[in-house]
Formats: C-alpha cells, structure tokens, sequence
C-alpha cells in the first residue's frame, strides 16, 4: 500500500501492495510536521493508500481528483479555519469524515480511528448492497410470477390457434422452471389454471 504526500509527491509502497488489488483510501490532512513518518506504517497496517494534503488547496485538489474512503482532518486546522473545513466536508463525497487533534493523538489511535471508520464504510456498503440485491430479488419474483399466470390464464381460454398456443406453453414452461429457481417453497397453488387444459 502507499503513503503520499504533497509536500514530496512520492509514494511510499509497501511491500504488500499489489497495483492488481483495489484497496481503500484515507486523505489526511494536517500541516503537523512528521507526518509522513507516521502514515508510511498506518498504511501498511491498514493496507490501504493513504495520501496527506497539509493545506486546504491540496486537499480539494485531491479530492477533486479521486475519491475517498474516509478523509482525517486536523482539529487544529478545522479550528483555526471554519470556512475551509466546511469547504473539505463538501467535496468529501461519500467518505467517512474525522476530526482529530494530531498535536495529541499518536499513531496508536489514528490507527483505530480510520480502522473503526473503514469498518462502518464496509458495514454500510454491505447493507446497502443487501438492500438493493433485495429489492431486485423481489421485483423479479413477483414479474415471473405475473408473467406465469398471465400465461396460464391465455392458455385457459378457447379458441387459441395452435401456433400460438405451442408458443405460450414454452413461455408458461420457461416462467415455471424460473419461479421454481426462485421461490423452491412456492406452493402449487399458486395459479390456479393447469397448463394441460384440453381444447375443444
């Protein structure tokens, strides 16, 4: 993984990182000397690209550039300039935000804060892709399940010519095989109209 900063522009890669790995990404941003020193390890630990901005301009730049996992303000900086951490929170995106005082927070803590903040971020993202695999799940049952009665209620009826009728049994059959894929416990009586009805 790789630790960034823009004082040097020059990545620090762990001997982990593997550029075929998407890994996540913290942006710190502090103006404390020796940071650097700080975030070469945080990112081995965390196994995540963390970049530093020590000013305001630097940060949006980065920002604008990529997005973020979680971004770590310095309180220090957020307190002597309002306005430009407002400004930061804006164009953070969907990153987890954090404030902390660098002056007094050692390395130990920085690290369980961006882990604790990475693993809400991995948290939510799994419930909301829960979330929409849910509602996906669901719309496609009940289509199949509209689809299949429709059919079965076509075929119910008289007078249907036998081209047409041969095509709306396959298409009957096809909807069942799905439904049954996925709804294994549906009932069968489900619909209520057979697929062997006999013509007159």
């Amino acid at each position: 993984m790789s630790a960034q900063t823009d004082r040097t522009e020059q990545p620090l890669s762990s001997p982990s990182s593997s550029p075929a790995t998407a890994s996540p990404a913290a942006l710190i941003i502090t103006a404390i000397e020796g940071i650097e020193t700080t975030a070469a390890p945080l990112a081995e630990q965390l196994k995540a690209t963390v970049e530093i901005a020590a000013t305001r301009a630097t940060a949006l730049r980065l920002l604008a550039r990529r997005g973020y996992s979680v971004v770590i303000l310095d309180q220090i900086l957020a307190d002597s300039d309002p306005d430009g951490a407002d400004l930061i929170w804006k164009h953070a995106g969907v990153a987890i935000p954090l404030q902390i005082n660098f002056a007094l927070a050692g390395c130990a803590r920085l690290e369980r804060e961006i882990k604790a903040a990475l693993a809400r971020r991995l948290r939510e993202q799994q419930l909301a892709g829960a979330a929409a695999s849910a509602a996906i799940d669901g719309e496609l049952k009940n289509a199949i399940t509209g689809f299949l009665l429709e059919s079965r209620l076509a075929l119910a009826e008289t007078g249907i010519p036998p081209g047409v009728e041969s095509r709306l049994r396959t298409l009957a059959e096809i909807a069942d095989r799905m439904r049954e894929r996925l709804l294994p416990n549906a009932g069968q009586d489900t619909t209520a109209v057979s697929l062997r009805a006999d013509r007159k």
